[in-house]
């Protein structure tokens, strides 16, 4: 498939997304209730809750909004020049651990221009409505020629360093391979950007290679219980995963794969390999992950230590439950919103934030 079909593949998915009254719905999780905490935001993509209540929001097409407890937007000032297309632009956005004592937050987004362009880590200060004191962590390498597949999902481990998902940028999935590319690839960081001394030892391994063999992760998930980091990642026609992840290891693709190219033909024979890790949930057909947490909350006990993974497709939330690390059971979340999902966080209370896609994205709050 040209990379123009795949843009209109894309584009063809798009739903319009209606505001959304506050109403009660029954589910297989049980009652809840829905309100819109925010609107009129330009395809919103990550989410993470301050510790006042206040909620910041990063818009793919380069803006960064902070929404106070009333639903007020504004926009915050000091965000780095983005490159935007395609699926490229602003995107995740997270706050370190320690972020109440030391204010740092990390945000990802494309960096560079049509010819040659990056996933770019930094990490900055929330002060009085700005950035400050920007600092660049990562940058991913080489450079590629195609405003796709960035990854850009991050997450901190129990240890406080973070995990970065770096896509395969679609037209370079041999690079998932390739120890010297940082494409198609999990990279591990101390909280400064500085590659922590016990991360696995990959022959000419490009700096901080945690993992390799993915395709575009959009979900990365620890969870401090089970001490086990959890990705999600899109496959092509089919195949999408949800994997635990192990330092060091081969993630498969594009060796293995469940799913088929756009144009319908094999992308491999294989689905399973030697020395490649197998899948812990594949969605054929596509459900499209989006985001990925792992609930530990007080608010929907029911919920406790399932994978919840938003969907660009479905339209849903993708309830996966362990049981001893085995799959027993599969649910489809608030279905009744109806839209594209981009993102969830768990708030401080334990109430689940939905971030719905497109022109005018909305904040919902999720609470009993």
């Amino acid at each position: 498939m040209t990379f123009n079909l795949y843009l209109q593949k894309a584009l063809a998915l798009l739903v319009s997304i209606f505001a959304l009254p506050a109403l009660a719905v029954d589910e297989p999780m049980g009652a809840f209730q829905v309100e819109v905490r925010a609107s009129g935001l330009n395809y919103p993509w990550a989410l993470a809750e301050l510790p006042d209540g206040r909620l910041l929001v990063t818009e793919k097409t380069g803006a960064l909004k902070l929404i106070d407890q009333q639903g007020q937007v504004t926009k915050v000032s000091g965000v780095p020049d983005v490159f935007v297309k395609g699926q490229g632009g602003l995107m995740d956005l997270v706050l370190h651990p320690q972020y109440a004592s030391n204010g740092w937050l990390y945000i990802s987004y494309a960096h560079g221009n049509a010819e040659a362009n990056h996933l770019r880590v930094m990490r900055a200060r929330l002060q009085e409505g700005r950035l400050t004191e920007s600092q660049i962590l990562f940058t991913a390498m080489p450079a590629k020629a195609t405003p796709v597949h960035y990854g850009a999902r991050m997450a901190f481990l129990g240890d406080g360093s973070l995990v970065i998902a770096s896509g395969d940028g679609f037209d370079y999935r041999e690079q998932a391979q390739n120890p010297a590319s940082h494409l198609g690839k999990l990279i591990r960081l101390n909280d400064d950007g500085s590659v922590p001394s016990d991360n696995p030892v990959f022959s000419d391994g490009a700096d901080g290679l945690y993992s390799l063999g993915h395709r575009n992760p959009q979900g990365l998930a620890w969870d401090p219980i089970r001490k086990r980091l959890f990705a999600n990642e899109h496959g092509p026609a089919g195949g999408d995963e949800i994997n635990q992840i192990v330092a060091g290891k081969n993630y498969g693709w594009p060796v293995i794969t469940q799913g088929k190219d756009y144009s319908g033909a094999n992308i491999s024979p294989f689905r399973d390999y030697p020395g490649m890790q197998h899948l812990l949930v594949d969605w054929t057909p596509s459900v499209a992950p989006s985001s990925l947490v792992v609930y530990r909350g007080q608010m929907f006990p029911e919920l406790t230590g399932d994978l919840l993974s938003t969907t660009l497709v479905s339209h849903d939330v993708r309830r996966v439950v362990l049981q001893q690390g085995v799959v027993v059971r599969q649910d489809a979340l608030f279905s009744a919103i109806a839209g594209r999902l981009r993102d969830i966080h768990i708030g401080a209370q334990g109430q689940l934030y939905l971030l719905s896609d497109g022109e005018n994205g909305k904040v919902l709050e999720i609470r009993r």
